[in-house]
């Protein structure tokens, strides 16, 4: 029987996506032989986490509290007149890192998928249109998950923006090989959108 305190920080640990029991018992007594410094460090990190980080209004990206609208959307460096969707907050920074995107972002909250009960009505479908009409955007850009909760929340995107907008430039990232894998071991999805998106050479 191991101490309640160690038993109660394993189960908090092991409810985490991806944390399995054994796992959730490295962390726990990785914390406990560490520095105490480091568990208060991280139980102050964690009780600021729902006081000092909010999501912007406009673009539903995380912000700090004391903000009032994204630095991606009020920086004037940045295209308004371009937006590119994606499904979470954290998407925004893989595509960042590139340094070849200069537009804003719109975060839908998720992607359409009726097993597990998400809804059209339950994403950042409706903002995002009234985005493109106050905004006077030019294009959107859909960087959805290759998944198939993505490329259906993908094209319901698509056909709601035309409804609304039949001049709107719709853009989609390409979807391909990535470099170093051999056809013999990319799926099938990625070999037909592969083929779907060749280039001339």
């Amino acid at each position: 029987m191991l101490p309640k305190a160690l038993t109660n920080l394993i189960e908090a640990l092991g409810r985490l996506p991806g944390v399995g029991p054994r796992t959730a018992e490295r962390y726990a007594y990785y914390l406990f032989k560490s520095d105490a410094k480091i568990s208060e460090n991280l139980a102050e990190s964690l009780k600021e986490l729902h006081t000092q980080v909010k999501t912007c209004p406009v673009t539903f990206a995380l912000i700090d509290a004391d903000e009032e609208y994204s630095p991606f959307y009020t920086d004037e460096s940045r295209d308004k007149t371009t937006v590119l969707v994606v499904e979470e907050p954290l998407d925004i920074y893989a595509i960042e890192q590139t340094n070849a995107y200069k537009g804003t972002y719109h975060v839908l909250g998720g992607a359409v998928s009726p097993i597990d009960g998400i809804t059209p009505e339950q994403l950042h479908i409706g903002e995002l249109i009234k985005r493109v009409n106050d905004d006077d955007v030019k294009e959107v850009i859909i960087a959805t998950n290759p998944s198939v909760e993505g490329e259906s929340t993908a094209l319901l995107l698509e056909k709601m923006l035309h409804e609304q907008n039949p001049n709107l430039k719709l853009t989609r990232l390409a979807r391909g090989l990535p470099l170093g894998v051999d056809l013999s071991y990319a799926d099938q999805i990625t070999l037909g959108a592969a083929l779907e998106n060749r280039t001339k050479l």
